[in-house]
Formats: structure tokens, C-alpha cells, sequence
């Protein structure tokens, strides 16, 4: 056990920058540059558009503040899945890996991806024009799913060279979308033609929605309806369906704790300066939003992409696609790297545990789980043939929050059921700060059974066709 012990420092190579930059570079993707156009035609106001984000930037730093206990308590890879095994047995484990290999991390992988080969398309339209490769009915292979499978498997190949090879890449792409997220926030207020704040703002507390389509099935700007009481409540759960997605990814930390330094401590800490900070970006990107379009501007822009219909504003038409369009293939790469270099090493702790494939188990001769990578990365470029995992991704928000919730829970059962254990880290203004999550939480799910229900079956079902492939996978050890 010594030798083991002796062993182990050499193994940590990220520091707390590192660590920090990939909790940022993993929340950072394509949704903040698009979902506040679906929360526009929800609720209407720019009231609400802030109050959307101001609750999910509550949830989100609760949960990395609750997350932290735990996360100096098994600071070990596996990170999520260890803390649910741990606590609650090795069934929730399994059913929260087996949802995260089938389409949490995978779906998220290739949709990030696609969206990458989405805005390359505005710099090169050839992608765009292209006719498809393949076509059967309405089933369709782009060249732009093609393109988001070259950007996983080059994504893949590069963190099976090592971990520093995956970290410069993170540190390099969150750093550049760090910092051009900045620019365009500064510039949001300083080069905008017309001014539409007070307009924005001027609905007040006042809440409307606009969710009619034509026979196509696109937005319609058939005028607002006044919405109040219980439809509100429906309304902001539906908005933040969005919001959530563009928030989430940041516990992918966690998973590789065993290659962080000093993780008892650093864990904790890039989770909760990382989602903060990313919490106080999104905000600002959308008071540039509200500054910089009306509101029919901000819920109509073509294929919800508000962000290049106000950088069109900020620096006209042809510059502000071209400037929005780098901005968001740096976000998209930088974010699939994140991704990718995180969820190979749940799978990897999954195989030890015997709930996996056992392939998944070894590292390369970079220290890395080289075929537990391409695992990951094979799965997620069929789910960008399928086409099928962007309405996976609107339903799994729910799952998500759900095991959010379990595992901020299992903070406050393990204080009853091992009040004795060592916590390096206690919960800051515990039991304050995982009881605010799980009651934002709770009325999220619970909204959404009652008013959304296509966001919450599909991705229930995904994780419940788990626990039979459990059974199997015991009976076959028995």
C-alpha cells in the first residue's frame, strides 16, 4: 500500500489552473450562444431572461459548492459515478454510468460537435451547400457530420498521447474563449448601433410567450400571449431546459480527480470558481443581448442563433458572422476536448468494477485509458450519424438535474448515516446550500412531469433500459 501511495503524485498532472480551465472549457459550448432564444419565446420579458439565468447560476454553483464535500471525500477518478456508488450502492453507480456512456456524455460529445461543423459552415458555405452523402426519406449523412466525427476522433486521438497533451489544448482553447467572451461583452455595450435595454426591460415583471410554428414547423411572430400564474412556472421550467444544458459538464472534473494534484483541496476549488465564473459570463452575454436586440430580434433569430444576429450588430454583417463564427468553433473544440478527456475515466473505473467492458481497465503507455477513449469516441460519432442526439440532448436536461439531486442528497445522508467520516471540505453554509438545490431542483422536474413532459419520458426510459442490462451483467458474475 506504501509503494502504491509512493506511486501516485507522479500520476497528478493537473494543477488548480488546469483543473479550473477544465470545469470552465467543459460548461463553455454552443448554448450560451443560442438558448436564450428559445427563453425569450417562453417568457417574453427581459425580466425573465435575467431571472432564468440568475436561478440556473444559483443551482449550478450550489451543486459544484455541495459536490466539493464529497469530492474530498473520495477524491479518487470516477468522480460522480464513485460518489452515487459509494453512497447509495452499485446499481444507482451503474444506472448513472450506463446513462452517461449511452447518451449524457456521448450525446453530448457529438452535439457539441455538430455544432462546430454548424458555424464552420458560415466560414465555408461549400459545407452548407453541399448535397448530402448519403439520403434515405428524411435520414440524411452531411458533410457536416462528417466533420464533427473528424473533430471527435482527432479530439480522441490526442488525449491518447497523455494528459499534458489534452491539457495545453483545454488551457489554450478555454483561455482564447475566455477571453474573446470578454471582448465581446465589452464591445456588446460599446459599438451597439441602437440601444433596446429600456425597451427589453420595460415589459417589467409582465410575462408573455410566442411558441407558434407554421406547417414547417418553424417560428412564427404571430404576436405575444399574456401568461401568468401556474403557466409562468411551466414556462420558466421549459426555458431553463436550455439554460441547464448550457450549464451542465462542469462536474467532468471530478472524473479525473486522481490525475488532479492535491485533490481534496483543488477538486472543490475549480468547481467553484470555474462554474462562478462561467455563471457571471453567461449573465453578461445577455445584457448584450438585451442591449443589443429587441425582443423579437432575440426569440426569432434565424436557426436561434442570437449571437451572430447581435454581433451583426456590434460589427456589421459580414465581420460579425465571421468574428461570432470563430468564436463559437473555438468554444465548441475547446469544449469537446474537455468533455472527451473527462468522461473516458468514469468508464475506466466502471470496467474495474466489473461494469464495463473489461478492455476499458488499461492505461497506454501514456497513463492514459486509451481504448476506454476510443470507446467513448466511436459511440458518440455514430450519435452524429444517427441524428437523432439533439432531441435526446432537449430530454436529458431532466435526467441530469435528477442525478444532480441524488448525488447533492447523498451529502446530507451521509452526514446522518457517517456523521464520523472525514470531510477535508465542509459544504459551505451546510445544509443552506444543497437544500437550495434541491428544492430549485425538485420544482424544475416536477414542472416539467406536469408541463413538458417530452423533456422528461425519453430520457427517463434511456437510463431505466439500464437497470435489466444490471441484472444481466450480475447474473452473468453470479
Amino acid at each position: 500500500m506504501e509503494k502504491l501511495q509512493e506511486k501516485e503524485p507522479s500520476k497528478r498532472k493537473l494543477g488548480l489552473f488546469d483543473a479550473t480551465m477544465l470545469v470552465m472549457g467543459s460548461m463553455i459550448g454552443s448554448g450560451i450562444f443560442i438558448v436564450s432564444s428559445d427563453i425569450m419565446r417562453n417568457l417574453g420579458s427581459g425580466y425573465w431572461l435575467i431571472v432564468v439565468w440568475i436561478i440556473t447560476g444559483v443551482m449550478t454553483v450550489a451543486a459544484a459548492i455541495s459536490y466539493g464535500e464529497l469530492s474530498s471525500m473520495f477524491p479518487k477518478a470516477g468522480g460522480q459515478y464513485t460518489y452515487l456508488k459509494e453512497i447509495f450502492g452499485k446499481m444507482m453507480g451503474f444506472l448513472y454510468g450506463w446513462g452517461m456512456f449511452t447518451v449524457i456524455q456521448t450525446g453530448t460529445i457529438a452535439a457539441v460537435a455538430v455544432a462546430f461543423g454548424k458555424f464552420t459552415a458560415y466560414l465555408i458555405p461549400a459545407l452548407n451547400d453541399a448535397a448530402p452523402i448519403f439520403q434515405s426519406g428524411s435520414y440524411k449523412i452531411t458533410w457536416i457530420q462528417i466533420l464533427a466525427i473528424a473533430v471527435i476522433l482527432l479530439l480522441t486521438y490526442i488525449n491518447t498521447k497523455g494528459v499534458e497533451s489534452g491539457k495545453l489544448l483545454q488551457n489554450v482553447f478555454t483561455g482564447s474563449k475566455i477571453i474573446a467572451l470578454i471582448g465581446l461583452i465589452i464591445l456588446g455595450f460599446l459599438l451597439v448601433k441602437n440601444n433596446f435595454w429600456s425597451e427589453n426591460m420595460g415589459f417589467g415583471w409582465s410575462a408573455f410567450n410566442n411558441l407558434k410554428t407554421d406547417f414547417s414547423g418553424n417560428f412564427t411572430k404571430s404576436g405575444w400571449e399574456s401568461i401568468s400564474g401556474m403557466t409562468i412556472m411551466g414556462g420558466i421550467a421549459a426555458a431553463m431546459v436550455g439554460s441547464v444544458f448550457s450549464s451542465v459538464a462542469w462536474e467532468n472534473v471530478t472524473f479525473v480527480s486522481g490525475e488532479i494534484e492535491n485533490p481534496k483541496k483543488n477538486v472543490v476549488r475549480s468547481m467553484v470558481l470555474g462554474t462562478s465564473a462561467v455563471m457571471i459570463l453567461y449573465l453578461l452575454v445577455n445584457f448584450v443581448y438585451l442591449n443589443g436586440l429587441n425582443r423579437d430580434g432575440i426569440a426569432f433569430a434565424v436557426n436561434d442563433r442570437v449571437a451572430v444576429v447581435v454581433s451583426e450588430q456590434i460589427f456589421g454583417g459580414g465581420l460579425g458572422t465571421i468574428i461570432m463564427a470563430v468564436l463559437v468553433m473555438i468554444s465548441t473544440f475547446g469544449c469537446v476536448n474537455g468533455i472527451v478527456l473527462a468522461g473516458s475515466r468514469v468508464f475506466q473505473t466502471m470496467a474495474k468494477d466489473g461494469m464495463f467492458f473489461k478492455a476499458a481497465i488499461e492505461n497506454n503507455k501514456n497513463g492514459v485509458p486509451e481504448k476506454s477513449l476510443w470507446m467513448q469516441g466511436i459511440w458518440a460519432s455514430v450519435l452524429c450519424l444517427s441524428g437523432q442526439y439533439g432531441n435526446l440532448l432537449d430530454m436529458i436536461s431532466f435526467v441530469i438535474v435528477l442525478f444532480y439531486m441524488i448525488t447533492v442528497f447523498g451529502v446530507i445522508y451521509l452526514r446522518f448515516k457517517k456523521p464520523d467520516m472525514e470531510r477535508p471540505y465542509k459544504t459551505w453554509l451546510y445544509p443552506v446550500t444543497p437544500i437550495v438545490y434541491l428544492l430549485i431542483g425538485a420544482a424544475f422536474c416536477i414542472l416539467l412531469l406536469i408541463y413538458k413532459q417530452q423533456y422528461t419520458w425519453p430520457g427517463l426510459v434511456i437510463v431505466l433500459l439500464g437497470v435489466p442490462v444490471y441484472a444481466f451483467i450480475n447474473k452473468k458474475k453470479a
